[in-house]
């Protein structure tokens, strides 16, 4: 009888870590960043038809990075939880610290008890009535749940992002002013290289807007997009 192979359970660990990061690694960033009105998201994202910023309640707002598949069916799942909390209690009860505490414990659960964790990383934020109310919560494959403030990076090259926007990030300012450095910092290509030049057609951006009427997500697409980025004018 052949002895069975034993893999201790901090290697394990280790390999499914090691796992998810490089998946993640593989995928374009995504910038959640605080503004005067709102919370705006931007990423590098050519496809119309695969969103990585999404809506998930009146308020509430999800984005991510890593295997799409997988952040879809945790979006899917983030939707009916909203939902369904909000049609047996009420909408004020759906938040989004109830939210990403449903979202840790599912990520959390596939990591130790599935064969294959998650490739992914997300935010999930919420604007409330002034800035001091907004809420940013960053999850990660593990189930681990970080409450941010004032901007998070994810993605392959989130430590280069997060430096370059740390150094430069207003949340005071306006949209128009956040939203060109979010793209100026996903346009940097690294140390030894020139940065890049992205159009608008090759971006996916969103705002949770303090100012609307109770949906405060809005994706900003098209003429609009161009003009927050000036391009309006350079095409004239």
């Amino acid at each position: 009888m052949s002895t069975p192979f034993y893999v201790s359970p901090e290697q394990v660990m280790k390999d499914k870590s090691d796992y998810a990061r490089k998946g993640i690694a593989r995928g374009r960033s995504v910038l959640t960043l605080a503004y005067a009105d709102g919370i705006l998201f931007v990423g590098e994202n050519p496809s119309n038809a695969l969103h990585k910023i999404s809506e998930i309640y009146d308020r509430i707002a999800f984005a991510a990075v890593g295997k799409y598949n997988e952040f879809e069916n945790l979006r899917l799942a983030g939707v009916r939880y909203a939902d369904l909390r909000g049609y047996q209690y009420d909408r004020r009860d759906v938040t989004s610290r109830g939210l990403a505490n449903a979202y840790a414990q599912t990520l959390g659960t596939i990591f130790t008890e599935a064969g294959k964790p998650y490739e992914v990383e997300i935010v999930v934020a919420e604007v409330g009535d002034t800035p001091a109310d907004d809420q940013l919560y960053r999850l990660t494959y593990d189930g681990s749940v970080a409450e941010e403030h004032g901007f998070v990076a994810m993605g392959g090259n989130s430590e280069p992002l997060a430096a370059y926007v740390k150094e430069r990030h207003d949340p005071t300012a306006p949209l128009e002013a956040v939203l060109k450095l979010g793209v100026e910092a996903l346009a940097q290509a690294g140390a030894d290289a020139e940065p890049r030049t992205i159009a608008a057609g090759d971006l996916e951006a969103a705002v949770l807007d303090r100012t609307r009427p109770r949906r405060a997500f809005s994706r900003l697409v098209g003429p609009r997009l161009e003009r927050l980025l000036g391009e309006e004018k350079s095409k004239k």
